[in-house]
C-alpha cells in the first residue's frame, strides 16, 4: 500500500514534470516537462546560470539612443554627417588602440605557421613602414624603428590597410577561441613543433590552423582533443558550438554608428537625463583638462597651430611629437583611451556623403556584403566538406544580389553620370563611365572599396577629433595617422556580461 505521504511525492513530481511554472527553472522544459541535461532522455544539454565575459583587452558598452552626426556649424566642412537619431546595441570595443606589440603577435604567428610554405602570406601581413616617408622631411629613423623597436611596443600600429585590420580581426577571433577551448579542456594546444613535418601550404591551412567557423561547421574538421571534450550519447566525442557558451562572437572593425556612440560615450544622469552636443569625447568643449587637480593638460595629442606639434621645450603640452601610447592622456566616461588624437582609426562602414540621410534607425551600417561558404563537396553520410582557403578559414563566395554597399544609392535615380568639361568651369551632363558624387568633384573619387576613417590625430587640427567627423580613404591604403581597435556584438544583454 502506498503511503500518503509517497502518494504526495509522486503527484508532485507528475505536476512538475507537466507545467513547469518558473521560466527559468534550467532542470526541466517549462514547455514539454522533459529534463534538460539528462543522458537517458533526449540528450538537449541547457548551460546553467551563464554569465559572459568581456573579452580581454575589451570593455562592455551598453548601446542606446543619441543623435549620430555634426554637433556644430563649420561654414567650410563638409556635409556628409547629417544629425540624426538611432539606437545601437551593446557591445565591446577595445580598451586602447592596437599597439605594435599587439601586431608583431600575428605576424610571429604567421611567420611561425606559414613562413616555410607561403612566406608571401607574412609579408603580406606586414604594415608598410615606408608610410613614415615624405619628401621634404627627414623620418627614416620611423621606418627603422617604428613598428620594431620596444621603445614603441605601447604605441599604436599605423602603416595597416582597411583589409590588413580585417584579417586581424579574423585572426584574433580564432586565436582567442582557440585558446578558451583549450583552457576548457575541450582540445589539445598546438604543437608548433610539428610543423617542421609539414611540407605543403594546403596540410598547414586544413590540418594545423584553428578557425572558428571550420570549427563549427566542417565535420571532418577535428583539433587533437582534449580532457574535458564533449560527448554524445553514444560517447563519442562532439564538437562544442554556441549553445555551450564557451566560444566568442567575432572579433571585427566597429560600425561607424558604434564608433561615434562609443566616443561621445552617451550615459544618462541619475535623474535619467542625457546631456547631449558633446563636441569631444570628454565633457565640454574645452582641449585642456579644466579639473582643478589636472588644470591645463592637454586631453589628447593633435597640431594646434602651423608647425606647433607638441608645445615648446621645457613646457610641452601634449609631450607627443608623432603618436603617444595608447593608454595616454584620459579615458571618456566609457572608460576609453584616445577616442580622440593619437591616430585615426578605420570603422566597417563603406563611405557615402548621403550615409546619415539612408541608414537605420537600429544598428546603422552600409557596407553589408552577405557571404556564403563554397562546399567543396559532400561525403557518403550527407556531411558537407567546404573548401579551405590559404589561410586555413573556409572559403566564401558572394551570391547574386547579396552585396548590397551600394543599397539606394548605386542605382541611376541616385547617381548622376557627369564629367568636368575642358572649356568651362561648371559641370558638363556629359555620359561617363565614372559616376562620381556631382557635389563633391573636388574630393578622391569614392566607391565600394571607399572606407570610413574618424578621431583625428597626431597631424590633424582639433576639428577632427569631434567625433562626427568623416573622412575616408580606400580599403587597400594605409597612412602614418590611421590605426584601428577592435569591436565585438554583445550576445546576450550588459546584465549578463561579468564586470572586470
Amino acid at each position: 500500500m502506498i503511503s500518503i505521504a509517497k502518494l504526495a511525492s509522486i503527484s508532485l513530481a507528475i505536476t512538475m514534470a507537466a507545467c513547469v511554472s518558473k521560466p527559468k527553472n534550467e532542470g526541466y522544459s517549462r514547455v514539454t516537462g522533459w529534463k534538460y541535461n539528462d543522458k537517458t532522455e533526449a540528450g538537449f544539454t541547457v548551460k546553467k546560470g551563464y554569465i559572459s565575459a568581456a573579452p580581454s583587452g575589451m570593455v562592455a558598452i551598453e548601446g542606446g539612443s543619441y543623435t549620430i552626426g555634426g554637433k556644430g556649424e563649420f561654414i567650410t566642412a563638409p556635409r556628409d554627417s547629417k544629425p540624426r537619431r538611432i539606437t545601437v546595441s551593446s557591445f565591446y570595443m577595445d580598451e586602447f588602440e592596437v599597439r605594435n606589440i599587439d601586431w608583431r603577435e600575428y605576424t610571429n604567428w604567421m611567420k611561425a605557421v606559414f613562413g616555410k610554405t607561403a612566406p608571401r602570406l607574412v609579408q603580406k601581413a606586414q604594415p608598410d613602414v615606408t608610410v613614415w616617408r615624405e619628401e621634404l622631411a627627414y623620418n627614416e629613423p620611423y621606418l627603422q624603428n617604428y613598428f620594431s623597436h620596444p621603445a614603441f611596443d605601447q604605441y599604436p600600429v599605423v602603416g595597416v590597410t582597411w583589409e590588413q585590420a580585417m584579417d586581424y580581426c579574423q585572426w584574433r577571433t580564432d586565436r582567442v577561441n582557440e585558446l578558451a577551448l583549450i583552457r576548457a579542456g575541450v582540445i589539445l594546444p598546438p604543437n608548433f613543433s610539428n610543423l617542421e613535418k609539414q611540407t605543403s601550404q594546403d596540410s598547414i591551412a586544413n590540418t594545423f590552423v584553428f578557425n572558428t567557423q571550420k570549427y563549427l561547421k566542417q565535420d571532418s574538421y577535428q583539433p587533437p582533443v582534449g580532457k574535458n571534450a564533449k560527448k554524445d550519447l553514444y560517447g563519442k566525442n562532439r564538437k562544442v558550438d554556441m549553445s555551450d557558451g564557451i566560444l566568442f562572437s567575432d572579433f571585427r572593425l566597429p560600425t561607424e554608428a558604434e564608433w561615434e556612440f562609443a566616443a561621445y560615450a552617451i550615459t544618462s544622469g541619475k535623474n535619467g537625463m542625457v546631456a547631449e552636443g558633446k563636441i569631444y569625447p570628454w565633457s565640454g568643449s574645452q582641449l585642456r583638462n579644466p579639473s582643478k587637480k589636472q588644470m591645463g593638460q592637454m586631453m589628447a595629442n593633435f597640431v594646434r597651430g602651423r608647425g606647433d606639434m607638441m608645445g615648446t621645450s621645457g613646457s610641452l603640452n601634449d609631450k607627443a611629437t608623432i603618436t603617444a601610447p595608447v593608454d595616454s592622456y584620459y579615458p571618456n566616461d566609457f572608460g576609453l583611451y584616445n577616442m580622440a588624437g593619437n591616430v585615426n582609426e578605420w570603422v566597417l562602414d563603406v563611405y557615402r556623403s548621403t550615409s546619415y540621410d539612408d541608414m537605420a534607425e537600429y544598428n546603422s551600417f552600409r557596407g553589408n556584403v552577405y557571404l556564403t561558404p563554397i562546399v567543396a563537396s559532400v561525403d557518403a553520410l550527407g556531411n558537407k566538406i567546404y573548401k579551405v582557403d590559404s589561410l586555413g578559414r573556409i572559403a566564401t563566395e558572394v551570391a547574386k544580389g547579396d552585396d548590397v554597399r551600394n543599397f539606394k544609392d548605386g542605382d541611376p535615380q541616385s547617381q548622376i553620370d557627369f564629367a568636368m568639361s575642358d572649356t568651362t568651369s561648371g559641370l558638363a551632363n556629359l555620359k561617363t563611365t565614372a559616376k562620381i558624387d556631382p557635389t563633391d568633384v573636388l574630393r578622391p573619387t569614392i566607391s565600394d572599396m571607399t572606407r570610413v576613417y574618424k578621431g583625428g590625430s597626431w597631424k590633424d587640427r582639433a576639428y577632427w577629433l569631434n567625433p562626427s567627423t568623416r573622412r575616408y580613404l580606400d580599403q587597400n591604403k594605409s597612412s602614418n595617422d590611421i590605426g584601428f581597435r577592435c569591436a565585438m556584438s554583445m550576445i546576450g544583454d550588459i546584465q549578463q556580461t561579468k564586470k572586470k
